[in-house]
């Protein structure tokens, strides 16, 4: 207590937990202040607080970060809004979106970011950060950016439904290496080639059936374009980061680069970890995905990607579209799910039926490591999120390690109501969700949920650790 004004030292302390980082798992509380983590004391310390939350029997996480959702704000609010998507995501430990910016309109400028965030303020659950966009019409327009609005920028190299802004022209892509490469902007690629594509399409027209779509967007043109970036990331030192890497030979290829020294990482994402095209037989249209659904012998290589190091983050690719639209007939469903909800789940079930002995703690630190620690490196948010740590955010996760349950529809917070992973049975339960100290999820005995005050902050980042350099 302050002996003057005897109010408590501490605005929360969270007590009993074992706390994860990257690397180890120890026994300590929590002391929270002013919305941050104040100090990190031998478990039982005294100290007074204003609140308490008793974390034992529980491990404690850094708030986790998924750095590839798209909310669909502004323009695409039908498919799923800001609320919702930020109720999903503290929902599976989530405290901190980057939103990507194939919306109406893309958010190709940065008066674009600044709009975002007026229809964003005040309905997000979530800390948030914003991927500019590239236009593929003119390319300087990202020099217009700051790291206030962006710390990073994605390209499509080939397009669907939602993403009708492609790449297409190499001198345009070439120019956009370099302008990234002075800026300091790490490139975001959905990595698939248009011209592979155009020439399958040509010569076998469009797919018949959801179960021949991944026939028609195969991994050819993904281990095409994946070579192109190397390349091009190997020239002009430029930081790339591949999202969603879904076959073996992209993994093996990236691997291979990163190891080299050429300033390239990778994502993989939930779903391509969770299902493969034997699915596709029960799931249909709610796996169509881009890139598409591959075989067990490329899950299984991802898996092994994310357990070795290799992967630098794990995102969700959060998607969601209403099931009146994936159920169109198979040229017309478009690709994409609700993921943020069940991302964290899903790896650290998946995690702990890889590991040997399914040992829970060695999963909860690569889940930290891929979704904490790995995006804060790469999107300049370290020293605020991604660890407990003295001065970072005090945003905390609850989790229960070895309880087991099913996700009912009813429980997807995604706007579209409905989950490819209803009926799933996962290993290790969200319990609680706080950012900033304060509350934003809470799962009640009866497993409904409470949630908190909607006043996520528009973050602020540094210029990002160069790729390399966080290996």
């Amino acid at each position: 207590m302050d002996p003057v004004n005897h109010t408590p030292a501490y605005d929360l302390l969270v007590r009993g937990g074992r706390l994860v980082d990257g690397h180890q798992v120890t026994r300590a509380d929590l002391a929270v202040r002013d919305g941050r983590i104040a100090a990190v004391l031998e478990p039982g310390a005294r100290a007074e607080a204003r609140e308490t939350v008793d974390a034992s029997g529980l491990y404690v996480l850094p708030g986790l970060i998924d750095s590839h959702v798209h909310f669909r704000t502004p323009g695409l609010t039908e498919k799923e809004e800001w609320a919702n998507g930020s109720r999903a995501a503290v929902a599976g430990a989530v405290t901190t979106v980057i939103d990507m910016p194939n919306t109406r309109p893309a958010t190709f400028t940065p008066a674009d970011a600044h709009a975002k965030h007026a229809l964003i303020e005040g309905n997000s659950l979530v800390d948030y950060r914003f991927h500019a966009g590239v236009n593929p019409d003119d390319v300087t327009l990202l020099d217009e950016f700051t790291p206030r609005e962006a710390t990073s920028a994605k390209a499509f190299l080939t397009g669907h439904h939602t993403a009708p802004h492609v790449l297409r022209d190499p001198a345009r892509l070439d120019g956009l290496f370099r302008l990234a490469a002075a800026k300091n902007l790490r490139l975001l690629f959905h990595a698939e080639d248009d011209d592979v594509f155009t020439l399958l399409d040509q010569w076998q027209g469009e797919p018949r059936s959801y179960r021949s779509y991944e026939a028609h967007r195969p991994r050819s043109g993904g281990i095409v374009a994946v070579a192109k970036l190397i390349e091009l990331a190997r020239r002009h030192g430029t930081d790339v980061h591949v999202l969603h890497v879904s076959s073996k030979e992209e993994a093996d290829l990236l691997a291979a680069a990163g190891a080299a020294g050429i300033p390239i990482t990778f994502e993989v994402t939930g779903h391509h970890l969770s299902f493969t095209t034997d699915d596709t037989l029960r799931l249909g249209p709610r796996i169509r995905l881009s890139p598409a659904i591959r075989e067990q012998t490329d899950q299984d290589r991802l898996w092994q990607a994310v357990i070795r190091g290799e992967v630098a983050s794990v995102g969700s690719d959060h998607a969601p579209h209403a099931l009146t639209d994936k159920a169109l007939p198979a040229p017309d469903a478009p690709p994409g799910l609700p993921g943020v909800q069940e991302l964290f789940p899903a790896l650290l079930t998946g995690l702990r039926r890889r590991l040997p002995g399914g040992d829970a703690e060695e999963a909860l630190k690569i889940a930290v490591r891929v979704m904490a620690e790995g995006p804060a490196r790469l999107f300049g948010l370290e020293g605020r999120k991604g660890a407990l740590a003295e001065g970072h955010d005090a945003d905390l996760v609850l989790v229960s390690a070895d309880t087991n349950w099913w996700l009912r529809a009813d429980e997807a917070h995604a706007k579209v109501g409905w989950s490819a992973y209803e009926g799933w049975t996962f290993t290790g339960r969200v319990e609680q969700t706080l950012r900033q100290g304060r509350s934003v999820y809470a799962r009640r005995a009866d497993g409904t949920a409470v949630f908190g005050r909607p006043d996520g902050r528009w973050l602020e980042a540094q210029v990002p650790v160069p790729a390399g350099a966080e290996r």
